[in-house]
């Protein structure tokens, strides 16, 4: 972990966010049979931006991640991505362009070896004798390249989800959805993911991450929209989002 932190403490400057969005949701809706899971959804996200998703359980926040990657298609509304329409493109596709994305429930192999995972993850984006370094690379990054290569369904909670990080990172997104990446970790695998984020979105990458637990959200978020219902409630820096009443009424059912 203090290679890690040291590494981002190292960069010099983050990714400033600004310029025109990596990422437009406009007036989005996905509707279950009687149920609109999400209702009327905009979000615009820019380049170099690290903003985080919040909302009570049933929020819409997960289904607002599928919608963008294709898993779901809208019901009305319009997606974007660096300026083009791609509402109706297939997920693989929209992997292609640079969006990537984690799910809360790993998706990893279990009855594979962890470099048998990336080499699925690699071999559509790097060939040759460059995918064996790449896999160097990228499980350096996020701290397992230590384990040698065991069978994935061995690995601890953690080593999970840091490893379909690295399988994410494989196609060399400009943008990564986290859906709760920290969720089921103790306190230091927990620090340990909110300084690979940070230093993550400090190499250029846009991150949109969902995530329940405010200390870690406070960690590592520079902006925050809040849903409710699948409607979009509020937005703002943390301070802005945490001073808001009707928020903490609606989260935490408290003022």
């Amino acid at each position: 972990m203090a290679n890690l932190r040291s590494e981002a403490a190292a960069v010099a400057k983050a990714a400033q966010p600004g310029g025109e969005p990596i990422l437009e949701l406009r007036q989005v809706v996905k509707q279950f049979g009687g149920l609109k899971a999400v209702d009327g959804v905009d979000l615009t996200v820019r380049p170099g931006e690290l903003r985080c998703l919040i909302g009570p359980n049933g929020a819409g926040k997960s289904t607002v991640f599928k919608l963008i990657m294709g898993i779901y298609a809208p019901t009305q509304g319009q997606i974007w991505f660096r300026g083009q329409d791609i509402t109706r493109l297939n997920t693989w596709r929209r992997a292609r362009m640079g969006i990537g994305i984690k799910m809360q429930v790993p998706g990893v192999y279990g009855e594979l070896t962890l470099r048998e995972n990336m080499r699925i993850a690699i071999q559509n984006f790097v060939k040759g004798k460059e995918i064996e370094t790449e896999i160097d690379r990228l499980l350096s990054f996020v701290g397992i390249d230590k384990l040698g290569n065991p069978q994935v369904g061995n690995l601890s909670h953690g080593q999970q989800q840091w490893l379909e990080i690295a399988m994410a990172l494989a196609a060399k997104p400009s943008i990564l959805l986290l859906d709760e990446p920290a969720a089921g970790m103790g306190p230091e695998e927990t620090e340990f993911t909110a300084e690979l984020v940070k230093q993550l979105n400090a190499s250029g990458v846009t991150i949109l991450f969902i995530d329940h637990d405010m200390e870690f959200v406070r960690r590592i978020a520079q902006s925050v929209s809040v849903l409710h219902y699948g409607k979009p409630f509020a937005e703002g820096t943390l301070e802005e989002i945490e001073a808001n009443e009707e928020v903490v009424r609606i989260y935490l059912g408290k003022v």
